[in-house]
């Protein structure tokens, strides 16, 4: 099935996607840095994209920045003016991010911060409230990192928490992976918050079972 999902991945790339060396550089640099190739694929990253242009973002929160790679995708979305900023604990991580946002041109317009976001989240709140959310993080504390989003969010703002069918394992409720259990505990979190609205969208793909959690943050 994979082989399969591969190829409808590549078919409609090749039509919705335009050849792109600046995102094919980040990836490659990424790699060749040993950066792990998590990232989201390309065709999530143009649907990141379109989401924050859809919902008219300016002001965008990533937790999880990894390479850059997202990070790109979300700041070619932002009207004149708008900022991302995004969060990441791997000096590493932080070192390749930054480098790939600045041959990306948006040196001045991505904010990256060094440390892990449970110490950078309570001191966003000058720079709240924020539009678009993105959580690609580690997956154990994404119930904190949505706790966090309700707080720094806008009315209306979209929420989306990354990987959350966890390849199919999300229904184990006995299971002993902790980002089966963090990420269980985020969609109770969810589910039971009263401003929450979400709803999961489940993809296969380049990257096999996945998907992600989309969530509005209503009054």
């Amino acid at each position: 099935m994979q082989e399969l999902w591969n190829a409808v991945d590549d078919y409609f790339n090749a039509h919705f996607l335009s050849p792109d060396p600046i995102l094919d550089h980040i990836l490659t640099f990424s790699d060749e840095s040993g950066l792990p190739q998590i990232n989201v694929s390309p065709a999530q990253g143009k649907m990141l994209y379109l989401l924050a242009q859809l919902t008219n973002a300016k002001n965008i929160l990533e937790i999880g920045t990894l390479g850059g790679y997202s990070t790109v995708w979300l700041a070619r979305a932002l009207p004149k003016g708008g900022k991302v900023v995004t969060l990441e604990a791997d000096p590493h991580h932080v070192d390749v991010a930054r480098k790939n946002i600045a041959h990306a041109g948006f040196a001045d317009v991505v904010d990256v911060h060094l440390g892990y976001a449970s110490d950078i989240l309570p001191t966003l709140t000058n720079q709240a409230p924020f539009d678009f959310i993105f959580v690609d993080a580690d997956k154990v504390n994404s119930a904190l990192y949505l706790d966090w989003a309700t707080k720094l969010g806008r009315v209306g703002a979209t929420i989306i928490l990354d990987n959350a069918p966890r390849k199919g394992a999300i229904i184990q409720a006995d299971s002993t992976d902790e980002n089966v259990i963090g990420m269980r505990r985020a969609v109770e979190f969810i589910g039971n918050h009263p401003r929450l609205s979400a709803t999961v969208v489940q993809t296969v793909g380049s990257k096999g079972l996945d998907g992600f959690v989309l969530i509005r943050l209503t009054e």
